[in-house]
This record gives structure tokens, sequence and C-alpha cells, in this order.
């Protein structure tokens, strides 16, 4: 049965749907415009210090989040009315952000539609284990799943991996649209940096886009693991799963400072966003101010966050993620009390 608080508040949200061509035309005037300038302004200093295009190539990730942002609207339909304009947009910004438009779209939605569902994960997410399944998994298993959860691993190497090698692939069971688009996408990335690397030297591009992309690929992993790695979140099996739930208490309120929220397009507000992945980034926070039942949902701050580096198992026991060590210390505790695997009866 659908509790009508839940309808509710669903519905509280949806005046904050209707995107605003004036405001989204704004936003990709002080996003890409930036962009441009900080990246000519970083090939620039090459010639004075690369010190200086580094510290340069820091703000211009940032503005490659906020692109990123608006990527992640088109692929919602909320940053303008026409789904072309949606469509040409998303490709554009998707080859600034090297990631395939259809193919995100589509997984994306996904993730929207089975976040903190137990019994559908594996499509649009990060892999999660449960310490049930954690502990009665293969050796192979368990040393994949510790170095896929490594943060030097899911940080340092995954944007490597996840931005320039995945996404340069079709999803198993892709359809034609999804998968002619990750072609096409592939085509636009080489021919726009390949004639970038001509224009001013493969040497000179690579010193400038690389710190760059690899930052904001940091930086983007981050925000999506952070927004759903807390302590208390929500995960429940497909019968008890609820969609309004899992976007309140399954996502965080990332609260940071006025100007990394500006540059991450609002994203913090990450529990109105999965509520109403109709409502453009530049009015969620209007959306979360006004609707008092949302001031509830997990709010964390940067340094708060950094806690949920320690978390890698969901108990679902407890109903909140673990460590290694807990959930270790968790077994034991069970082996003690008569249980001879995990999930058996006692004995009698």
């Amino acid at each position: 049965m659908v509790d009508p608080k839940q309808v509710q508040l669903k519905k509280s949200v949806m005046p904050y749907e209707k995107n605003e061509l004036g405001l989204s035309v704004r936003q990709l005037f002080n996003t890409l415009l930036p962009l441009a300038v900080l990246w000519y302004a970083a090939y620039y200093c090459l010639s004075i210090s690369y010190w200086l295009t580094l510290a340069i190539g820091v703000v211009a990730a940032g503005f490659v989040i906020r692109t990123f942002i608006i990527f992640h609207d088109c692929c919602h339909g909320s940053f303008f009315r026409s789904k072309r304009a949606n469509d040409v947009m998303g490709i554009i910004t998707g080859v600034i952000t090297f990631v395939p438009y259809q193919q995100w779209k589509n997984a994306h939605a996904i993730h929207h539609a089975t976040s903190s569902n137990l019994d559908k994960r594996g499509v649009g997410d990060l892999w999660i284990l449960t310490v049930e399944e954690y502990a009665s998994a293969s050796w192979l298993t368990k040393l994949t799943y510790r170095i896929y959860r490594n943060p030097l691993v899911m940080f340092g190497l995954g944007p490597i991996y996840v931005f320039l090698l995945q996404y340069r692939f079709n999803r198993k069971g892709a359809r034609k649209k999804e998968r002619m688009n990750t072609y096409l996408m592939n085509v636009l990335i080489v021919a726009v940096y390949g004639l970038l690397g001509w224009a001013i030297g493969w040497k000179d591009m690579l010193l400038v886009q690389g710190p760059i992309f690899y930052l904001s690929g940091v930086l983007g992993i981050w925000l999506f693991y952070v927004q759903h790695q807390f302590e208390d979140s929500y995960f429940e099996h497909e019968e008890e799963w609820s969609y309004v739930k899992a976007a309140v208490d399954g996502s965080s309120f990332y609260r940071l400072p006025k100007v990394l929220q500006w540059l991450t397009g609002n994203i913090g507000f990450h529990h109105v966003h999965h509520l109403s992945p109709k409502v453009p980034n530049y009015k969620l926070e209007e959306a979360h101010e006004a609707t008092p039942p949302l001031h509830k949902a997990t709010t964390i701050n940067i340094l708060q966050s950094l806690e949920s580096l320690k978390f890698r198992l969901w108990d679902e026991e407890d109903k909140r993620f673990v460590s290694f060590r807990q959930a270790r210390h968790r077994l034991k505790q069970a082996s003690r009390i008569g249980k001879g695997k995990l999930g058996e009866p006692k004995a009698s």
C-alpha cells in the first residue's frame, strides 16, 4: 500500500519541475565560456610555469563538473523543454566530459528507478555487497570486491577506467540507438581532441587536458559515491522498497560551501533530485527550502563525508554501512551465539 504522505511529498516538489529557458541559457554561458577561458589560460601559462597551469586546471576541473551537471539535466530532459535541444546539448557536453549521452542516459534512468533496491543492483550504480553476501562469496569475489572498494583504486584508477575505457564501449544488450550514439560520441571525442592536439601540439594538449580530465573524473566519482554511501543510508528488498524513501533516506544532502555548491550545480541536494529528476539543477535548492519534510534528509558536510571512505558493506541487520572490520566483528559475534553460518537458525 502506498503511503499518502510519500505521495504528497512527491507532489510538493512538482511546481519546481518546470525549467526556464533564460536560466538554462545563462547557465550555459556562465559554465562553458569560463571553462574555455580557463583552458586557454592554462595553455598560455605553460610558457610561464606548469604549476600555474595546474592551479588553473584545478579551477577548470570544477567547471567540467558544472558542465557534467548540465549534461546530467539533459539526460533527464529537465534542462530544456525541447527533447531535441536536450539531446544536442547532451552530446556537446558529453564530448567535453567524455561521457556517452544515450548510454549514460539509459543507465542513469535505471539507477533512479532502482536506487537502494537490493534486488535490482548492477546498472548505473556502484558495486555494493551486503555483509551476508560477502561472507558467503568465493575468495576471488572477496578479493575483487576489496580491490574495487579500495579508495586508491576507486578514485585513483577509477576515472581512467570509467571515462577513458568503460564509456567507449556499449553495454551488453544495448539497443541500436544507444549503440550508434556511443559510436558517434567516440568519433566526436577523437575528432575534437585530435584537432586540438594538431592545433597546439599533442604534448601541450595533454599537459593541459590531462590534469583537468583526471581531477574532474575523481571529483565526479566522489560526488556519486558520497551521495549514496553514508552510514545510515536506505536499502531494502523489492517487497519493502519505496521510491520516495529511497530518494529521501537513500540520498544525502551534501552541504557544501556556496562556491562549491555553485560549481557542482546544486547536486548536493541529491535527495531532491532523486525525489523528482525533472527539477532542473538551478531549482533544487529552492525546492528543498520550500519543502519542510526534505529538511530531515541526512545532511553531511565535507568533513563528515570523508568518513564514508571506510564504508564497504551494507549490513541488513543493523540497516547501515559498515567497514570490513565491523563486518568481521559481527560475523564473529554471530558465530559465538550459535550460528555456524550467517543466516542459519541457532542449533537447538
